[in-house]
């Protein structure tokens, strides 16, 4: 999937199956957000993120661009894109990272909860 493709859907006499990334370094997490509360405004050089919704509710920035993400619904967040969530109700993202992981690559441009680091201000 590399970041880039869609998940797909495989029908099975059981119900059905949605498959996110075959044979790919990932790092996968469930991201939950409090009601109200966000994550900083980012980006990564890294990687490439991949969001998925588990719940309505999560209001997503990317690149300038605000989206509403519904149960169900996904989107692809490019290396480099500037992207934050924010928690309009409670909600969870399911987080696919594509390429090297590191919780340093977070290049934060602002952040509510007083995070940004020098490095993150000279980088801009």
């Amino acid at each position: 999937m590399s970041g880039k493709q869609k998940p797909f859907e495989v029908k099975k006499p059981w119900g059905k199956f949605i498959q996110f990334t075959l044979n790919e370094k990932t790092t996968v997490k469930i991201l939950e957000l409090k009601k109200g509360e966000e994550t900083s405004l980012q980006r990564h050089k890294s990687r490439n993120e991949f969001w998925y919704a588990i719940d309505d509710g999560i209001e997503v920035w990317v690149k300038g661009r605000k989206h509403e993400l519904k149960k169900g619904s996904w989107i692809s967040i490019p290396k480099k894109a500037l992207h934050k969530l924010v928690g309009r109700k409670q909600g969870r993202i399911l987080e696919i990272s594509f390429g090297h992981f590191d919780e340093n690559d977070i290049e934060r441009i602002s952040d509510k909860y007083g995070r940004i680091k020098p490095t993150d201000k000279k980088s801009r």
